[in-house]
């Protein structure tokens, strides 16, 4: 039996001479291919190499669009899943960071019986008090919590992650209302246009310059215009109607302010987008990925300790007396000393765990590299997108313009008989059609930006 004073000395030699087995973790380097500026960054529209904007929807100057995002941080239930989903994950490092500590418990009982031959029953009292401490002389708990933290810091990212994701597609909904509320005028417009044309024909029709065929074809194109109305104002209610549930409301809930914008969003300025550097330590995926990475080479070493011999140092007191009077004044028996246990026979089922732990990290670490290229092509792909929808959109907007000059000049050309009611009805649905499409396009700009900002992985910090 081993004195306190040899077992302190015991323990210290054995901590000192501790050792976790296992690889040390290291983050993976990033190519410099992937640290370096973004080369779909070109156009006026962009700024590589500045710094991205933090709360990126604030860029739109839309008091209506900030409370919404702040509603949908606080109260959708995908963000509050996630919340939930980290503090499982923390709570769980708190119950491996316990192994750390030593483990105590107290017993006490008491028994009545009668041994073979004696006419009396006797009674019996005992308490004890036992402490016991494992060595981790091979790094079994500390690898543990190692992975446990890795897990934690995965949970962190994957709920950062979740909010990027709830912010884009609040900004999304509301700009898909305001843009199909901008289409529904626009479509409005272009019927009272047409109203005014058919007018028009008619009075020409009732003193002989034109025929009813004429008519007919101006009705015809003024009813599809017509026609077009309820399916936008059907895109906007099912924008409003996500947008609700994006903020965690029913959608008889949703403010009235929230439908209340009537054009696209836009931007007044670059958007900054910095370099893949910065992206890669932004994005909470590729974060998310890599602390998964640092987990699973954590657990090679739990596996690994598994190979090699338990250490637990134990200390007990009790005593046992005849009646619970005298259970504390009888002497207190105590016994000290390390418990070492080592299966041989399960060798073969350690080394298994090993490799298995060892092809998870090789796992991780394949899924390390496939977020890290993934989130380099989804911002590419946006700044691309988002240069080519600015491009088109100008495009578009020019041809509008020459058609809204055409349309005017065969107007006023029909009105002095130069032209007959055929011409106007082309130059009317040239103008209509680039009216529509501009409008269109305004919207796939929008989300040609708000793609950009999500791929860009930011914005969701001090909102939160």
């Amino acid at each position: 039996m081993m004195h306190l004073k040899q077992l302190a000395t015991l323990a210290s030699a054995l901590a000192l001479a501790a050792c976790a087995t296992g690889p040390d973790y290291a983050p993976p380097q990033t190519a410099s291919a992937a640290a370096g500026p973004f080369i779909a960054a070109k156009g006026p529209a962009i700024q590589p190499l500045a710094p991205v904007q933090g709360n990126w929807w604030r860029l739109y100057n839309d008091p209506v669009l900030d409370g919404l995002i702040a509603d949908a941080l606080a109260h959708n239930t995908d963000v509050r899943a996630a919340v939930a989903r980290l503090a499982k994950a923390r709570a769980a490092l708190k119950e491996v960071k316990v192994d750390r500590l030593p483990q105590g418990g107290v017993s006490a009982g008491a028994t009545r019986g009668r041994d073979p031959g004696q006419s009396d029953a006797s009674t019996g009292f005992d308490a004890g008090l036992s402490v016991s401490y494992e060595v981790d002389l091979f790094g079994r708990v500390s690898r543990g919590v190692e992975a446990a933290r890795g897990e934690v810091g995965a949970a962190e990212a994957d709920a950062d992650a979740v909010r990027v994701a709830i912010v884009a597609e609040t900004a999304r909904a509301y700009a898909d209302a305001a843009n199909a509320a901008e289409r529904l005028a626009v479509a409005g417009h272009i019927v009272a246009l047409l109203d005014d044309s058919l007018q028009l024909t008619n009075r020409r029709v009732e003193i002989g310059l034109t025929s009813r065929l004429d008519t007919a074809r101006i009705a015809t194109l003024r009813n599809q215009r017509q026609a077009e109305i309820p399916a936008i104002a059907a895109e906007r209610d099912n924008a409003l109607f996500r947008l609700a549930t994006l903020t965690g409301r029913a959608p008889a809930e949703l403010p009235q302010q929230a439908g209340a914008r009537n054009t696209s969003l836009s931007l007044d300025r670059p958007i900054p987008v910095g370099d893949g550097a910065e992206l890669l330590a932004r994005r909470p995926d590729v974060r998310a990925a890599e602390r998964r990475l640092a987990a699973s080479t954590a657990r090679i070493g739990v596996a690994t300790a598994e190979l090699y011999p338990t250490i637990i140092l134990g200390g007990s007191l009790g005593s046992s007396a005849a009646s619970l009077g005298n259970l504390f004044s009888n002497p207190i028996g105590f016994l000290l000393g390390p418990l070492i246990s080592w299966s041989f026979s399960d060798h073969a089922r350690a080394r298994a765990r090993v490799a298995g732990a060892e092809a998870g990290a090789q796992e991780a670490l394949a899924d390390f590299d496939g977020t890290v290229l993934r989130s380099l092509q989804e911002t590419e792909t946006a700044l691309s997108a988002y240069a080519n929808s600015l491009q088109r959109l100008e495009a578009l907007t020019a041809a509008r313009d020459e058609a809204e000059v055409a349309a005017k000049i065969v107007r006023a050309q029909q009105r002095e008989g130069q032209v007959d009611s055929l011409a106007l009805l082309d130059a009317e649905r040239t103008f209509a059609e680039s009216q529509a499409d501009v409008a269109e396009m305004n919207g796939q700009v929008s989300a040609a930006q708000i793609d950009l900002f999500r791929a860009l992985g930011g914005g969701w910090g001090q909102a939160a």
